[in-house]
């Protein structure tokens, strides 16, 4: 399914099977995403393509709707994003994505991680230059020329495109997401995402040693269990 995809499936593979976990991260982020640009999805492209991935995550309509009721009541926690950056176990670039409502107390969790596992947290840019901030999507088919002709005659900046296994993933910048999305959608009959999402996707993979690997995964798993972080992105060729 592509690069950027095998990479989020890796890194975030120990959380989806925590249903509980992946449902909080969704509802706070519905939460986030509806209180800064409203509850109605007619208006708030952002916001219904989050709540597609919820409901195809199996998230609970009744999380979601939770998430949308306390948004609608415009008080509750006042949550802001964070990005911290930094190089993993063997030297592979990392970046978490954080929405938090006390920034200091998830920089101290997000640095006793990177400190508990001999990694090294950077400053702002210190790595995000070696990533794309990518628009991706997957789906089923063979004719990758054909959707990048459709996605070219909507103006859509197509930065590469993939077809392996049954399946197609194109990659755009973030900024071109809903054009892109539409794009696909207008001139793609049947069209199901599997992906759906804009990731951060490394310029160049990392192998990480076998001696290194168990430092690794504790890395990871101390990152996946603090409720601030919403998303690792890793450079980790596993």
């Amino acid at each position: 399914m592509g690069r950027a995809y095998q990479n989020r499936k890796e890194s975030m593979a120990k959380t989806s099977d925590a249903k509980a976990k992946v449902y909080s991260k969704f509802s706070r982020e519905i939460y986030v995403t509806a209180k800064s640009g409203g509850i109605e999805v007619e208006g708030n492209l952002a916001l219904a393509g989050l709540i597609e991935r919820a409901k195809k995550a199996q998230v609970p309509a009744h999380v979601i709707d939770k998430a949308l009721d306390k948004a609608k009541g415009g008080g509750g926690e006042d949550f802001s994003e964070a990005r911290y950056e930094g190089f993993g176990p063997g030297g592979c670039m990392v970046i978490v994505e954080c929405l938090t409502d006390n920034p200091n107390r998830t920089f101290g969790d997000v640095r006793n991680c990177f400190n508990k596992t001999k990694c090294k947290i950077g400053s702002q840019g210190s790595v995000s230059h070696m990533f794309d901030h990518s628009a991706i999507f997957v789906f089923n088919g063979e004719d990758e020329d054909a959707v990048l002709e459709a996605l070219m005659m909507e103006d859509v900046d197509v930065t590469d495109i993939e077809c392996e296994d049954g399946k197609i993933t194109v990659f755009a910048p973030h900024t071109d997401y809903f054009k892109a999305k539409k794009a696909l959608q207008d001139n793609i009959e049947g069209l199901d995402l599997d992906v759906d999402e804009i990731q951060f996707v490394p310029h160049n993979m990392s192998p990480v040693s076998e001696e290194d690997m168990p430092m690794f995964e504790k890395f990871i798993d101390m990152l996946n269990d603090l409720d601030d972080v919403q998303n690792i992105y890793h450079s980790a060729e596993i």
